[in-house]
């Protein structure tokens, strides 16, 4: 596939051109990312997201650990994420803080508030200290992408 920027040729699936790094747009490929749950004795339960599912928002761990489709639905008015083996939202990677971010349910919607953390918090690619979610909303926690899905 030829980079429409520098004309540089990649290979086939790139979604961003290797000399460059313009997005390829129509690389094509399938997008969605199958979602499970751990059970109690550790087998993978596939999750539908769309039918059947608990009202209220979700987590789902896109890319980053080896754990892509992971789910964790945000219950209650603070579900904190963090390396931390205690956080309802465990990111077991060295660039994510122990306490790293917090997500609050507020009256006008769920928010995430970064924590102090070091290497930061982003949503859709910006960094943030406090940021109101929105359904389909990409966070990037450390190496973890996570998408935030609401239902």
């Amino acid at each position: 596939m030829h980079c429409s920027e520098c004309n540089f040729v990649n290979g086939e699936g790139a979604n961003y051109c290797q000399k460059c790094g313009a997005f390829l747009g129509g690389a094509g490929g399938d997008d969605t990312t199958a979602s499970y749950e751990i059970g109690e004795t550790g087998e993978l339960r596939a999750v539908d997201l769309g039918e059947g599912a608990p009202d209220g928002a979700t987590l789902v761990i896109r890319s980053g650990g080896g754990r892509a489709g992971e789910s964790f639905p945000i219950a209650g008015e603070r579900t904190a994420i963090g390396r931390s083996p205690e956080a309802a939202v465990f990111l077991d990677d060295v660039t994510v803080s122990r306490n790293h971010a917090l997500m609050v349910l507020r009256r006008d919607g769920v928010y995430i508030d970064d924590l102090g953390s070091l290497n930061g918090t982003y949503v859709n690619r910006q960094r943030i200290e406090s940021r109101k979610l929105a359904d389909g909303d990409e966070l990037q926690i450390g190496k973890y992408k996570l998408s935030y899905l609401e239902r």
